[in-house]
């Protein structure tokens, strides 16, 4: 289910700090984050800013799910801010950390895109994310999504802060990382990933051309598709989307 129709999109800001140029758009209820040379980074629908439009966010909050009970939630990169609120809303967290490398978008997102400052819950934080995870407090779930107008940060093919993040997971707790893919279908970085979490993690591809690497916090920990399941089913008449044809294409690490 889509809310997009077709209309005339306006340019609602345009800005730039020291990484390059941000754009905030608006088509009917939707405004856009753009990076550089219209690189879509968020999409927000401002009814309901905790509504998540695409794949690959909902893939994310789906990997959210692979923990019973989460508490805790640590954020690599705000965004528009829409999964952050998504989880907010529809998992147990109770403290949720966020780490923005740019003052500019967690403004944009509180100006334009209707992020609350005031939720006690959520702690934000300026820097460099490769500086910060050293000082962040232990985790059920940490959500890495660091883009810029030129694809994925190199973060996410950084051995050592990849292992760095595993190591910030409370027992039980999961990383979920929203990771490019190349054209084969794999993630981007496959043989890296393979060696690092010792093919121990599942990915979920989506439509965007993204995939959702799942990784747990230790070798004995496993996906249970069963409670997965069962938290669909119980969180369905309030999202408004299905879930269910991605819990279908989870595979095992290939």
């Amino acid at each position: 289910m889509t809310h997009i129709s077709q209309g005339e999109e306006r340019v609602l800001l345009e800005s730039e700090d020291d990484f390059g140029v941000i754009r905030v758009l608006e088509l009917g209820d939707y405004r856009f984050l753009e990076f550089g040379d219209g690189v879509e980074q968020s999409c927000v629908y401002m009814p309901d800013p905790s509504w998540l439009e695409y794949d690959y966010t909902r893939a994310m909050l789906l990997g959210g799910l692979c923990h019973p009970h989460p508490e805790t939630a640590l954020f690599l990169g705000l965004g528009g801010g829409s999964l952050l609120r998504a989880c907010l809303k529809f998992l147990p967290i109770q403290d949720a950390e966020v780490i923005e490398l740019r003052s500019e978008v967690v403004r944009i997102a509180q100006d334009y895109l209707d992020l609350q400052e005031e939720d006690e819950r959520v702690t934000l934080r300026l820097g460099d994310a490769r500086a910060l995870v050293s000082s962040v407090e232990q985790a059920d779930l940490i959500f890495m999504d660091l883009y810029t107008d030129k694809g994925p940060a190199a973060l996410h093919l950084a051995w050592s802060f990849l292992e760095q993040c595993q190591s910030k997971l409370q027992v039980g707790g999961w990383l979920i990382i929203n990771q490019w893919s190349t054209t084969n279908g794999q993630p981007l970085g496959a043989a890296l990933l393979r060696g690092l979490f010792h093919r121990h993690y599942w990915e979920l591809p989506v439509a965007e051309g993204n995939v959702i690497l799942f990784i747990p916090a230790d070798l004995d920990q496993a996906l249970d598709q069963a409670h997965l399941k069962q938290s669909l089913e119980r969180l369905a008449p309030n999202l408004g989307y299905a879930l269910e044809p991605l819990l279908k294409n989870i595979r095992p690490a290939t």
